[in-house]
C-alpha cells in the first residue's frame, strides 16, 4: 500500500495565494473625477482677478474692461464654477463651495457690468447698495478664511488678502484712493492664487513641495 505523502501543497496550505489581490479602495467621486481640479480653479480665480486689478490700479486703460468681462464670464466664472462642481463630486466641501461661489460671483459681475454699460441710469444711485454688496462678500470670504487656518499657508494668504480687497472695494465706492488700494491688494491676492495653483500642480506632477503647501493647524 502506497504511503501518503507528507509534502503539502503550498497553494492548499495558503489558500490566499489563489485569490486575486483586493482592489484599491475607491473614494466616492473618484470614479468620476480622475484629476485634481484645484489648480485649474485657482488659475481661473487668480488670472481673472489680476486682469481686473490692472484697471483698478490704473495700470491699464478703462477700455481694457471688455477684455476683462469676457474672461470673467468664461474663465473666472464658468470655468471656476465647473471646478467647484468637480470638487464637490470628489467630496471636497470647502473647495467646491469656494470655487462655485466665486465662479458665480464672476458671472454675476459680468452681467452687472454689461447692464451698467447698456443702461447706466439703472445704477447711478446704487452707491450704497454696491458698498453693502462688497462688504457682504468680504464677510463671506472671512468665513472661508477661518477654514483655511486648518489648510495651508497658500490658501490662508489668498483668502486673507481677498477679505481686505473686498473691504477696500466697499470703501472705494466713496473714496478713490481706497479703490486704488483695493487694486493693489487684489493684484497681490490674484498673484497668490496663481502661485498656489502652480505650487499644488508641481507637488502633484513633479513631487516638488514649494513654500506654503504644507498643512497648518492654527485653530
Amino acid at each position: 500500500m502506497a504511503q501518503k505523502s507528507h509534502v503539502s501543497d503550498p497553494e492548499m496550505k495558503h489558500p490566499d495565494l489563489l485569490r486575486a489581490p483586493a482592489p484599491a479602495p475607491v473614494h466616492m467621486g473618484e470614479e468620476w473625477v480622475r484629476g485634481d481640479p484645484g489648480p485649474f480653479g485657482l488659475l481661473c480665480f487668480g488670472m481673472t482677478t489680476c486682469m481686473l486689478m490692472f484697471i483698478t490700479t490704473e495700470w491699464a486703460e478703462k477700455t481694457f474692461l471688455p477684455t476683462v468681462m469676457c474672461y470673467a464670464m468664461f474663465y473666472g466664472g464658468f470655468g471656476q464654477f465647473v471646478a467647484g462642481v468637480l470638487e464637490l463630486i470628489k467630496g471636497n466641501t470647502f473647495g467646491g463651495t469656494a470655487f462655485a461661489s466665486y465662479g458665480a460671483f464672476w458671472m454675476g459681475w459680468f452681467l452687472l457690468e454689461y447692464l451698467m454699460i447698456t443702461n447706466k441710469a439703472l445704477f447711478v444711485t446704487a452707491q450704497t447698495g454696491k458698498t453693502l454688496w462688497c462688504g457682504l462678500w468680504s464677510f463671506l470670504t472671512l468665513g472661508f478664511f477661518v477654514v483655511t487656518c486648518r489648510k495651508n499657508g497658500c490658501l490662508m494668504t489668498i483668502f486673507s488678502t481677498l477679505v481686505i480687497t473686498f473691504a477696500l472695494l466697499a470703501g472705494g465706492m466713496w473714496n478713490k484712493n481706497c479703490e486704488q488700494a483695493a487694486g493693489y491688494w487684489g493684484f497681490f491676492c490674484g498673484s497668490s492664487a496663481i502661485y498656489a495653483a502652480f505650487a499644488f500642480l508641481y507637488k502633484i506632477e513633479l513631487g516638488i513641495a514649494l513654500p506654503g503647501v504644507a498643512p497648518v493647524r492654527f485653530i
